[in-house]
């Protein structure tokens, strides 16, 4: 037992007033075993089939990286307090310190204090599709300072917390299981509106992705300066790639306003040539 207390005491290196034994080092691995160990059973408790939460898989996400962050930073303490560090007169010593760190790193501090809002506050999720700065993505990831999420090109975008917690973010995800939208087309005047309607409804009715076909709605929204305006209103689930659909709508409608000999004008422009007692022109 004394050999054993000997060789734990051991001393490999020496930092200052600071010494490393076999023990001090042998204490900080199995700590960090245990700490790992620990949240793998956590994250198996959490993530299996038939889990006791009754809370979504993206709720449980942020529920696990909170918890993660905690252990992490117990387990640290732990290891300082191992090693001989002294907690209280550390953090003394370095105040003044992290004051100037604080102030050369506020964005940073700002994108963790926004990534522990958005872990508590759960009001976006992993999965959920935002619309942030004109470009719509999927959550994939919430970090403490940072998160990912894929565009709809499947580019993977890493946003700085900040950016989701102070600006304008819209949640599709936040609405109903089903969501709307509309597709603009403009024709020629003359054209047979009720024609119109019935083949821009026509169009919606054949595509696979429309949710609730007896909601789909054509508005006459306007006289346009070459044409007569319509929007086609219809309702679907596939949000995060809406824009296939209404691309295979689209085209749909070219195909059919082909075959019904539906004309969609261009923009024109009639230029009048005025002539003076001189006989010059001039351009009107």
């Amino acid at each position: 037992m004394d050999r054993v207390i000997e060789f734990l005491e051991y001393e490999i290196f020496k930092i200052g007033n600071f010494s490393f034994t076999f023990g001090k080092i042998t204490s900080t691995l199995i700590t960090i075993l245990i700490t790992i160990f620990l949240l793998w059973l956590i994250k198996k408790a959490l993530f299996r089939k038939k889990s006791f939460l009754s809370i979504d898989k993206g709720n449980l996400y942020s529920l696990f990286q909170i918890i993660k962050y905690l252990v992490w930073i117990i387990s640290s303490l732990i290891i300082l307090e191992t090693l001989g560090f002294k907690l209280n007169v550390l953090l003394a010593g370095s105040a003044a310190l992290l004051v100037g760190v604080g102030l050369g790193l506020q964005n940073t501090f700002n994108n963790f204090v926004s990534g522990i809002i958005l872990l508590f506050e759960r009001s976006i999720r992993v999965g959920d599709i935002l619309e942030i700065d004109g470009d719509v993505v999927k959550m994939e990831r919430i970090g403490l300072r940072t998160s990912s999420a894929k565009n709809r090109d499947d580019i993977i975008i890493i946003i700085p917390n900040s950016l989701i917690t102070s600006n304008k973010v819209i949640n599709w995800s936040h609405q109903s299981d089903k969501t709307r939208f509309k597709i603009c087309v403009g024709v020629a005047y003359g054209s047979d509106v009720e024609l119109v309607t019935k083949v821009l409804k026509e169009s919606a009715l054949e595509s696979r992705d429309i949710t609730d076909k007896e909601s789909i709605l054509v508005r006459f929204v306007d006289f346009g300066s070459s044409s007569l305006d319509f929007e086609l209103l219809f309702f679907s689930r596939n949000i995060f790639r809406i824009e296939n659909l209404k691309s295979d709508i689209r085209m749909l409608i070219n195909k059919k306003f082909i075959e019904n000999n539906i004309s969609i004008p261009f923009p024109q422009m009639d230029v009048h040539f005025k002539s003076d007692a001189t006989g010059h022109f001039s351009k009107k």
